[in-house]
């Protein structure tokens, strides 16, 4: 299992205590770290149970934070990282806009669990981001219809570390065997395409230090 990116290994996530199912998740980490794309495994929070050294690499360059590193919970660093959108391209309608409904869909599932209560807590506290949850959201997918919103085979764009990948395209394959799946977890993997042309320069200019990865669009509302 690779450590967290930017920061140190987090610690365990629970799991049930029998040693066969500990073994496995161990042989399953062995199986990851093999992969030579960005992976990880998430629980219903979003929080990162194993992600491998390639996930590592790509979002190596992401500076300290106190809630939102990429190894520790992945949808509140797509949300809430200043620097998530300088690997993550078209961060606000290709990433922030697609977790925003699936925390939604996670909250209409575990309405109780704290951590999603608390991030919901966060978005709150943003005006802007609590527009896009409220206003903008709904208005985005009736715009791009609900397949917008869905993980396994959407196209995103990556900017990866790596000059002679730079900006490019990733494929998310959604692979969750049985076992996995029954402890409520799934895995993820981010595809990396082979650049047909030379990639662009990225004009986005770095949010200051300390500051909220906030939306800076909201899609107009319906009169």
């Amino acid at each position: 299992m690779a450590h967290q990116a930017g920061g140190q290994r987090p610690a365990p996530r629970p799991v049930p205590e029998t040693c066969e199912t500990q073994a496995y998740l161990q042989d399953y980490a062995a199986l990851l770290e093999s992969l030579g794309c960005p992976s990880l495994v998430v629980d219903h929070r979003w929080d990162v149970v194993m992600a491998n050294g390639a996930f590592e690499t790509l979002f190596r360059g992401v500076r300290p934070h106190a809630t939102a590193m990429p190894g520790d919970n992945f949808l509140r660093f797509v949300l809430f990282h200043p620097d998530a959108g300088e690997v993550l391209g078209e961060h606000e309608q290709g990433w922030c806009l697609p977790m925003l409904a699936h925390l939604r869909t996670a909250l209409e599932t575990y309405g109780h669990d704290q951590e999603l209560q608390a991030i919901r807590r966060d978005i709150a506290q943003d005006p802007l981001m609590e527009a896009a949850y409220r206003q903008g959201l709904p208005h985005w997918i009736r715009a791009v219809g609900e397949s917008a919103t869905r993980l396994d085979g959407a196209v995103r764009l990556l900017v990866h570390p790596d000059p002679r990948r730079g900006r490019a395209e990733c494929r998310l394959v959604e692979e969750t065997p049985e076992i996995l799946r029954g402890l409520g977890y799934r895995r993820l993997s981010m595809v990396v395409r082979e650049n047909r042309r030379p990639a662009a320069p990225v004009r986005r200019p770095r949010r200051l230090r300390g500051t909220a990865a906030h939306l800076t669009v909201v899609p107009a509302t319906e009169s």
